[in-house]
């Protein structure tokens, strides 16, 4: 098998790069970010919803070191960060994926500059990271309404709940 990449990880680039790349990208440019660990319907309608609120999405994805910061539990992330990557960018609605180190993809948000930054609903707008900064440059914010009550945590709850059960 060839080690060759696949057509959409073109769409993954390196963080220090990230800003580049996004400089050249359709505007209205969308930032979202989030961990994506185990994507589920609620992650990919969001992701579609932001997208639609310009021309081209930014997704940052937290390292696996930030993940494990963020106190999900200590065997999240369940994906590693190449595995979230290549799903995330294998989306329609992804233009570029990328990854960020520290707790917050601020420094990330700063750097692409973006029109539009989105959050899922569960996000108070004064809450959301690079809010303040977005709206200075004179960009939107927006918390996507949950259509769909989806979490990864309750859906690898469920699992453990069911590990050991016979059929």
């Amino acid at each position: 098998m060839s080690n060759a990449l696949v057509g959409f990880e073109h769409k993954i680039i390196d963080p220090a790069h990230a800003a580049t790349y996004a400089g050249q990208l359709p505007r209205p440019m969308v930032f979202t970010n989030g961990v994506f660990d185990l994507l589920h319907r609620g992650h990919v309608t969001c992701l579609a919803e932001a997208r639609a609120l310009g021309a081209s999405l930014v997704v940052a994805l937290n390292s696996d070191g930030s993940v494990k910061r963020l106190g999900k539990g200590p065997d999240r992330p369940l994906n590693p960060l190449a595995d979230r990557l290549a799903v995330v960018a294998a989306l329609e609605s992804t233009t570029l994926v990328t990854w960020f180190e520290a707790d917050t993809p601020l420094e990330l948000i700063v750097a692409l500059r973006p029109d539009v930054l989105v959050k899922g609903g569960d996000w108070p707008l004064e809450q959301i990271v690079g809010a303040r900064e977005v709206r200075g440059w004179g960009g939107s914010v927006h918390a996507i309404p949950f259509r769909f009550q989806r979490s990864t945590t309750d859906l690898v709850d469920r699992i453990r709940a069911g590990a050991g059960r016979t059929a």
